[in-house]
């Protein structure tokens, strides 16, 4: 061995090394003594793992985990109150809820629990057999617990399914959740839950266990045990429960709060309750389906409530992550998001609109709801849930305002900013003519405006704004269901999971949407798109004052500001619903940009009006709870009065604040750049028939209107619309039954006389004028600065062209003076109308199509002599012939400078013999007088003027006929 110990000191002895630590000798170890080391290694290796010592090890890593397990339960239990002492605790302070300020109460939860002591025996088989049915089919079976059921409830939780036949927690575990640990979210409550489940298990009978959870189980509000839910919801003894009832009560007991503010929730869960009864063996399927069929009808009412489908519903959402006991009985002070006084202004305008009004009774709208959000932050400013919560003929308790409604036409602008964010803009041509979108597959889906009229090629924002239905169809066809549904989700919606119901007609209003849910993705609009959770607490404080949770802004990015912007400036385009609502509807507000939508529903069951300021965003049901149509009332007579005076009075003293301005959204398709009206109106050069440039010169442009001869499918790829024209647009499965419709719009109107072309615009710009053809031109004379003193202007130019020249305009002031069609091209102008003084000469000198060259202006100046006054025929011509028959006749002329003559007389000369028709004083530039008649034969008609000297002159004479 190279190493060896010496006795009685424990420390090696080494062999005779050198520097390196290599031993210093040259001779090689043999090949044996490395294979004896390899063998001495793999018996050191064997006896180290050997299955001895592994089982010996984890002997002892069982022990000191069952060690810990036992202590860390011992600990956990040293808290734990005795099973025994149930029935003797008492109840702690009352919660109250305050509105945002925490000064106004809204309601308090009452500490003193309604509880009355019921024996087993006296309780129905069928009300125990309803709780074990649908929250522990094997209670007889476990020992408190069960695994399983854990297990699968973890992996429904994972995997997203039903509720299947319960929870994870046993009758005995709820006891215990409900009774003593309570419901905090923690995993310390869960294994306090379970250990003190198994004390209970061992300590009582199941028929004792029965008796203390039908006795201490909460029921909602301050109902405690089965008699007194009993006798609160149904008025009578548990004893005297109907099968319904029962399993009512029994189906509550998962989340009372929340069930007691959904009545259509809780039938639903009663069903199921009977259902699983006679899964179990209980009940028959008769017993089952008439207790089913029987109504719902719960008898308990609050009172001393503000808000009542707000508080109920923040109740709700404490008991979720509270838990009922600490809710009921904890003495919490919660401070909501509520605003008290636009809660009291929702509340007024309702009763108003629908009571004082008289808009109930004459439209018959049975109920109305409205929420208000905060868009700065999703706070709920406002939720009143019906117009009277108290009212049970009209289902008042429902909070509509959480319902799932179809929404109409409110849906529609974000079917259209969907688009948007596709690359379609509000100037978008869609055509709206009746179309067939089932066409190709053999099938009729025709879907028609509101007032049964096609408008033909219109844009998106006329679209949207007349709330027409066909465009909005056609939209959501170029934006694609699923791809709507992801969009809409982005902006909090809930209630579009299950996409394969939806369809076109789900921009009509077929996908049901909540009015608070509804109203916060109008408010992302208001935020310019930004999404932010809808929040109903601002904090919780416990009885000591301690806080136990604070509101937290949760916020994502739903959509991109200048497409917020670009929806809101069509929103807010009051001229662009001009054609459909007038201006200055229900829908402005005076003097605050406001951007709103209305919605209705089929047979006017459902009347929405949505809108938002920067400041706040607002939205209003109205309708009747049991889906009986109202009276040809839709959004815009049902619900956008209310909605405009709850944002007038909300509005009061606050600052006026306008949305950012829309992006521009130019594109290179005339298709995507469409006008009002459908018609596309441009600036066209008439030579080249293309869109005009700033080379072309103005004579040559011509405003051309056009109208769009195909559906948008024969110009755009739905899905790149901005990108290159589809090579072969009947492809798509629209393309044929848009086309017909648009072909047989077209039809219509070209019988009707329309007078537009019927061709797509030009999208190529003027190439025939080019600043590389364009002529040059200077002046040879005058020179800047000449003084002319004469009313001859005169003027030379130098000019040439790639083309040769055709002409040269000349004028003075801007105003043309002369057209020189050859060469030289020379100006010889008369200016005897110029004023004396300053002015400018320029030219422009013209090719064969049109290109132009201009001089830059040169200035001049007159100082010439003023012009003699002159008289001058209008009519007749010099030379004219008339006929007899003709006369009277009707002579006219003109009287230059009429200030410098005295007198004008018309005088007709026959064969030597002179007649004055005519004599005037007036000093007028244009005189009409009357020649009554004459003989045939040859006359002269000439003027004679007298001016201030008063000598006569004869002027302008010229030569006319009488046959």
């Amino acid at each position: 061995m190279p190493i060896s110990r010496h006795k009685g000191t424990g420390q090696r002895k080494r062999r005779s090394y050198g520097q390196t630590g290599r031993k210093s000798t040259s001779k090689k170890r043999p090949i044996t003594h490395v294979r004896h080391a390899h063998k001495r290694m793999r018996r050191m290796v064997r006896k180290k793992f050997s299955w001895k010592k592994l089982f010996l090890s984890g002997l002892v890593l069982g022990v000191l985990f069952f060690s810990f397990i036992t202590i860390y339960a011992a600990w956990i239990s040293r808290d734990l109150p005795d099973p025994n002492k149930l029935g003797d605790r008492q109840v702690a302070q009352s919660t109250k809820i305050y509105d945002r300020t925490g000064e106004e109460l809204l309601y308090e939860i009452f500490a003193d629990k309604k509880r009355t002591i019921v024996e087993l025996e006296d309780i129905p088989s069928y009300v125990v057999n309803a709780a074990i049915a649908v929250e522990d089919s094997k209670f007889y079976e476990h020992r408190g617990i069960r695994l399983t059921s854990i297990i699968r409830a973890a992996l429904s939780n994972f995997l997203h399914l039903g509720s299947g036949r319960g929870g994870a927690s046993t009758l005995t575990q709820q006891l215990v959740k409900n009774a003593i640990v309570g419901n905090e979210k923690k995993i310390n409550r869960k294994i306090k839950e379970a250990i003190l489940s198994l004390q209970l298990e061992r300590k009582y009978t199941k028929q004792e266990i029965l008796k203390l959870y039908f006795n201490e189980i909460p029921y909602g509000s301050t109902n405690y045990g089965i008699e007194s839910a009993a006798q609160s919801y149904f008025g009578k003894s548990s004893k005297d429960l109907s099968l319904a009832e029962a399993a009512t009560l029994a189906g509550m007991v998962k989340a009372p709060t929340f069930y007691l503010n959904n009545p259509d929730d809780l039938k639903d869960r009663r069903d199921f309750v009977l259902l699983r009864m006679e899964q179990e063996g209980f009940i028959t399927a008769t017993q089952k389906e008439k207790s089913q069929a029987e109504p719902l009808e719960l008898k308990e009412r609050l009172s001393g409530i503000e808000a009542p489908h707000f508080v109920l519903h923040v109740k709700e959402l404490l008991t979720e992550q509270f838990g009922e006991k600490l809710v009921e009985t904890g003495g919490l002070k919660v401070t909501t998001t509520l605003d008290y006084d636009l809660h009291k202004i929702a509340e007024e305008e309702i009763t108003a609109f629908l009571d004082e009004k008289g808009a109930g009774e004459l439209y018959n709208i049975g109920n109305a709801a409205l929420s208000a959000i905060d868009p700065e932050n999703g706070q709920v400013l406002v939720m009143v849930g019906s117009k009277d919560f108290f009212n049970e003929e009209t289902d008042g308790q429902v909070n509509v305002a959480l319902r799932p409604r179809q929404p109409g036409s409110s849906f529609k602008p974000f079917v259209y900013t969907a688009g948007f964010e596709a690359g379609y803009t509000p100037e978008t041509l869609l055509y709206d003519a009746i179309t067939n979108f089932d066409a190709r597959a053999g099938q009729s889906y025709l879907p028609k405006n509101y007032d049964l009229k096609e408008r033909g090629p219109i844009t998106v924002r006329q679209a949207l704004q007349g709330s027409l239905n066909i465009p909005a169809v056609k939209m959501l066809y170029l934006v694609g269901v699923d791809t709507m549904v992801n969009f809409a989700n982005g902006f909090g919606y809930t209630t579009l999971q299950d996409r394969d119901r939806f369809g076109l007609s789900m921009v009509l209003g077929g996908a049901e949407v909540k009015l608070l849910e509804h109203t916060n993705a109008y408010a992302t609009l208001a935020r310019e798109g930004e999404h932010h959770e809808l929040g109903f607490i601002l904090k919780v404080e416990s009885a000591d004052g301690e806080e136990l949770t604070k509101w937290k802004d949760h916020s994502s990015r739903a959509l991109d500001k200048k497409l917020a912007a670009t929806i809101s400036g069509v929103l807010s385009d009051d001229n662009a619903r001009a054609y459909i609502f007038g201006t200055g509807s229900t829908l402005t507000l005076p003097g605050r940009p406001v951007a709103a939508k209305t919605g209705t529903t089929n047979d006017y069951r459902d009347g929405w009006t949505l809108g938002y300021t920067p400041q706040l965003a607002a939205g209003v049901w109205a309708g009747n709870n049991d889906n009986t149509p109202m009276k040809r009332a839709g959004g815009s007579v049902a619900a956008s009065p209310i909605w405009n005076g709850f944002m007038r009075r909300a509005h009061e003293g606050k600052p006026v604040k306008g949305f950012p301005e829309a992006p521009a959204t130019k594109t290179s398709k005339p298709v995507l750049n469409g006008t009002t009206g459908g018609k596309v109106t441009l600036q066209v050069d008439t030579i080249s028939g293309k869109l005009a440039t700033s080379s072309t010169p103005e004579e040559f442009i011509e405003e051309r209107t056009y109208l769009q001869p195909h559906s948008i499918l024969h110009y755009v790829k739905r899905s790149d619309p901005r990108g290159s024209e589809p090579s072969n647009p009947q492809e798509d499965a629209q393309y044929i039954g848009w086309e017909t419709g648009v072909q047989d719009w077209i039809n219509k109107k070209i019988q009707e006389g329309e007078n537009v072309l019927l061709e797509l615009p030009p999208t190529e710009y003027d190439d025939v004028h080019t600043d590389e053809l364009s002529p040059s031109i200077v002046f040879t004379s005058p020179n800047q600065n000449t003084m002319f003193s004469s009313r001859t202007i005169s003027a030379s130019v130098d000019v040439s062209a790639p083309r040769g020249i055709a002409q040269v305009k000349y004028f003075i002031d801007g105003d043309q003076v002369q057209t020189q069609n050859n060469f030289p091209f020379s100006l010889n102008f008369n200016a005897r109308l110029l004023e004396n003084g300053d002015h400018t000469l320029s030219a422009r000198a013209y090719d064969d199509r049109g290109n132009v060259g201009a001089t830059p202006p040169l200035t001049f100046t007159l100082n010439a002599p003023p012009p003699p006054s002159e008289v001058n025929w209008i009519s007749p011509q010099n030379n004219a012939t008339f006929f007899a028959s003709s006369f009277p006749l009707n002579l006219q002329f003109n009287v230059f400078k009429p200030q410098n003559i005295k007198m004008i007389q018309v005088v007709v000369t026959k064969d030597g013999e002179q007649n004055t028709i005519y004599t005037s004083t007036e000093k007028k530039e244009q005189h009409d007088l009357e020649w009554k008649s004459a003989d045939l034969g040859t006359y002269t008609l000439s003027f004679t003027t007298s001016d201030t000297t008063e000598t006569p002159t004869v002027t302008n004479t010229i030569s006319v006929e009488v046959r």
